[in-house]
């Protein structure tokens, strides 16, 4: 079997240990640290299935959306008094400042009116328990 280090006087203990003086002086030491690490953001659309401009929709597919905004609009909205136990959005990560708008799903849970309103255009469950949110509303209609 060949060596990879043809033509060197270094046995493989010295090269391990760092002890060889032959070293090639343009090793790993004069690279240098690594370039900071850059996420690339993703596109992100408002619905997954419609990737056109809105006037290039269908009519069942501007009627859908229509019945999204119509449902979401009718979901309670108030401001961030500081009083609840849970301080963030659990959409955005960011924590609620006194004052913030947030919206109020069926099931009790909190979020960024902003942040919400963009979560329900895409899926009609909340992010956090999966609870469907247009069953919740849809059966309140019936009760009153």
């Amino acid at each position: 079997m060949g060596n990879c280090l043809k033509g060197s006087t270094a046995d493989d203990i010295s090269l391990l240990r760092g002890s060889d003086s032959t070293r090639d002086s343009s090793s790993s030491d004069q690279l240098g640290p690594p370039p900071p690490y850059q996420e690339s953001l993703p596109v992100y659309y408002p619905s997954p299935n419609v990737s056109r401009p809105v006037t290039q929709l269908t009519e069942e597919e501007q009627v859908k959306i229509a019945k999204r905004i119509g449902l979401i609009q009718h979901l309670p909205t108030g401001t961030y008094d500081g009083c609840k136990k849970n301080r963030e959005c659990v959409i955005c990560m960011i924590e609620f400042m006194i004052n913030d708008p947030v919206r109020y799903l069926p099931c009790m849970h909190t979020y960024h009116v902003e942040c919400i309103d963009d979560w329900l255009m895409r899926s009609f469950t909340c992010p956090s328990c999966m609870e469907p949110v247009d069953a919740a509303l849809l059966t309140s209609y019936e009760t009153n």
